[in-house]
């Protein structure tokens, strides 16, 4: 069956137009307009200004970059993706709005804890990203994020929320469910707290599926 279902996604891909092709790479294509215009509305909503720096974990394609590169001044979007491949088509997707000029500064890094930036932000967002995370990378993260959050910095990541369950993704990221408690304590073992701040759904995402409306999304702060 899931080779099946394989052979099917590579057909509709085949079939599929460019961009059609590049949205595929970050989640279903026809949630995606979706998904670009919760990003930076929410983003807005918590208190991002054009002068802020912001970094935006696992950046993908530029699904929400694009729009947040359009609002921020020059050079104060950061964007981090380990997928090589994944950026180039984000680099094309920038080239194709006419947003280089704004210079935003797109990293590719395997390993976020080797990273280190010579920036600290006012906000960090991690959309869809802390779900597909090993235990050992969401440590790693959030001890990044300690290290590039400015004191009175903000941290946003929505999360699945529940008895712990690990399943595998069909890209090869793991789908992983935890408890609120496993990431208040990692997060306090990073030096920071964090609160839970509601469903998705409840902050504007609606994309008719339950699975992805009820997913949690965390502020994390310094402790």
């Amino acid at each position: 069956m899931k080779f099946a279902m394989r052979i099917k996604k590579m057909l509709r891909l085949l079939f599929a137009s460019t961009s059609e092709r590049r949205h595929s790479l970050v989640g279903p294509s026809h949630l995606w307009e979706m998904k670009r215009d919760f990003q930076i509305r929410f983003l807005k909503h918590v208190g991002l200004k054009p002068e802020h720096y912001l970094l935006d974990l696992g950046c993908g394609t530029l699904r929400g970059g694009i729009p947040l590169i359009e609002y921020l001044q020059e050079q104060h979007y950061y964007g981090i993706e380990v997928r090589a491949n994944v950026l180039d088509e984000g680099k094309k997707e920038l080239h194709e709005a006419n947003l280089e000029y704004r210079q935003p500064v797109l990293v590719c890094a395997e390993n976020i804890a080797l990273l280190r930036l010579e920036k600290m932000f006012d906000l960090i967002w991690a959309y869809s990203v802390l779900i597909h995370t090993t235990d050992t990378i969401l440590s790693d993260t959030l001890g990044f994020v300690r290290a590039h959050l400015n004191s009175t910095g903000y941290f946003y990541a929505n999360v699945s929320i529940g008895e712990r369950k690990d399943e595998t993704w069909s890209e090869g990221f793991p789908v992983v469910t935890r408890p609120f408690d496993f990431y208040v304590e990692v997060a306090r073992q990073a030096g920071l707290n964090v609160i839970d701040t509601g469903t998705i759904e409840s902050l504007g995402f609606k994309s008719g599926q339950q699975s992805h409306d009820e997913k949690r999304m965390l502020k994390f702060y310094k402790a």
